[in-house]
């Protein structure tokens, strides 16, 4: 398992109704049959003195495998991507993250 972190930076225009109404779905739709499980969203609120938080949203996506995130791209990034300017004129970072083998 991987987890693909997708996060806008703060500032500039986020559309959070459509994000979660229209781009989200799109994601879960395309890219659940190529191995995506679990699709969470956390909004940024602050630094823990205060500070505004450096990522707006996050999209914290659970992949069976690297692999398959690589398909799922190659199949449908061109759409999922495409709708990125719908809903923010911010360019999101995207890191994949792997699991420790001891869990911890």
């Amino acid at each position: 398992m991987i987890l693909v972190s997708v996060m806008y930076p703060a500032g500039g225009r986020f559309d959070m109704a459509y994000y979660l109404g229209h781009h989200m779905p799109l994601v879960r739709e395309r890219w659940s049959s190529f191995g995506l499980h679990e699709a969470k969203i956390v909004r940024g609120v602050s630094t823990p003195d205060g500070g505004e938080a450096p990522y707006q949203v996050m999209a914290l996506l659970t992949w069976e495998s690297a692999d398959a995130f690589q398909k799922a791209a190659a199949a449908h990034g061109a759409e999922i991507f495409g709708d990125i300017p719908n809903f923010t004129d911010r360019q999101a970072q995207v890191q994949i993250n792997e699991f420790p083998e001891s869990g911890a």
